[in-house]
């Protein structure tokens, strides 16, 4: 959305392909016009990925009538999209969403149909993006494909909060803020740990499951017996700003990522990250935060926070600055634009 809204304010008439909530198809938010594809819940089991997902997929794209076709993350979405297009003369741009898209393995993809049409959507490309240098030399080296960087970008534009300070918060109270899925990667269970060592820090946890899973259940579960633990379940995406205002740290857990939209929303308040997972290392080139391997090192890190307050500080405002030089729209999308306008066949704006 932050993306197809940039665009609209560019000039440029942009469709969304979703999926069907039961909203009215071909309907209109904010000049972006919508098009639904197909309701998960349609269709036989054992038939439905080709029809009504793979069809309504394609009728949907047909209904966008776009010159430029952009799919983000490694899906079997992605094969699917790449045909339509070569099959009806359009452009299309794939654009990496984490890590695991570009290994050779694909452990995010489960079934060998998924990577097979997600490896033929990478071969039917005409441009892939990648969000770091460590992605595009993933790509190139595990996909055979040459990507371009394209950084994420978060909502807060510098003309809004240039002249901002990060918030000064009650710098003597650490509360450490954790957000993403319940998933093997996202390693919750390190943050449960930590809360079990640091019964002086309240750890607030904004995020579910995507689907059910003795994993997740397993951790809500013992979420529950933790006193210092708040578990706040899926929060709506207007309302997560408030989290990240009331919190001191972001704290990442994972074992892998791609750039995380939560540390843009992060440093756009001013609130520093501790991770385990530094992409193309800018949180430690920049003093964005501080990245420890292991519990033990965010213990570490959390209890010498509280015993100096001016390090967080340091890297409260060495974060803003790095979002608003580095990751606002205007920051990041001309480069999008100079790729989607070189896809499309115009060399400088299209007439």
């Amino acid at each position: 959305m932050l993306i197809a809204s940039w665009l609209v304010q560019e000039g440029y008439a942009v469709s969304l392909v979703t999926l069907d909530h039961g909203q009215p198809d071909r309907t209109d938010r904010e000049g972006i016009r919508m098009f639904k594809a197909y309701s998960k819940e349609a269709g036989i089991r054992g038939l439905r990925f080709i029809h009504p997902r793979w069809s309504g997929l394609w009728r949907a794209m047909a209904r966008a009538d776009a010159d430029v076709y952009y799919q983000r993350g490694a899906e079997y979405e992605t094969g699917q999209v790449g045909l339509w297009c070569r099959l009806h003369g359009r452009r299309f741009i794939f654009a990496a969403a984490n890590d695991s898209d570009c290994s050779s393995p694909l452990y995010a993809l489960t079934s060998w149909r998924e990577r097979w049409l997600y490896r033929l959507g990478l071969r039917l490309a005409h441009a892939v993006t990648a969000q770091t240098r460590t992605q595009q030399r993933l790509l190139r080296e595990n996909m055979g494909v040459d990507a371009v960087v394209v950084r994420n970008c978060g909502q807060t534009s510098a003309a809004d909060s240039s002249c901002q300070e990060p918030p000064t918060k009650a710098l003597g109270i650490i509360r450490v803020l954790w957000v993403g899925r319940i998933t093997e990667q996202k390693r919750l269970e390190w943050l449960l740990d930590l809360a079990e060592r640091c019964p002086e820090i309240t750890f607030d946890v904004v995020g579910a499951a995507n689907a059910d899973s003795d994993y997740a259940s397993s951790l809500v579960e013992r979420a529950a017996g933790i006193p210092n633990v708040r578990m706040h379940g899926r929060v709506p995406y207007s309302e997560v700003t408030r989290y990240y205002q009331g919190c001191r740290i972001l704290c990442c857990t994972s074992v892998y990522e791609g750039f995380p939209n939560t540390f843009l929303e992060a440093w756009s308040q001013g609130v520093p990250v501790v991770s385990t997972f530094d992409p193309d290392g800018v949180i430690a080139a920049n003093g964005l935060g501080w990245v420890p391997h292991d519990v033990e090192g965010i213990v570490a890190c959390l209890r010498e926070l509280a015993r100096a307050p001016g390090a967080w500080r340091k890297a409260s405002h060495a974060a803003k600055q790095y979002y608003l030089a580095n990751h606002t729209p205007d920051a990041c999308l001309p480069a999008f634009e100079r790729l989607l306008l070189e896809v499309a066949g115009f060399r400088d704006s299209p007439a």
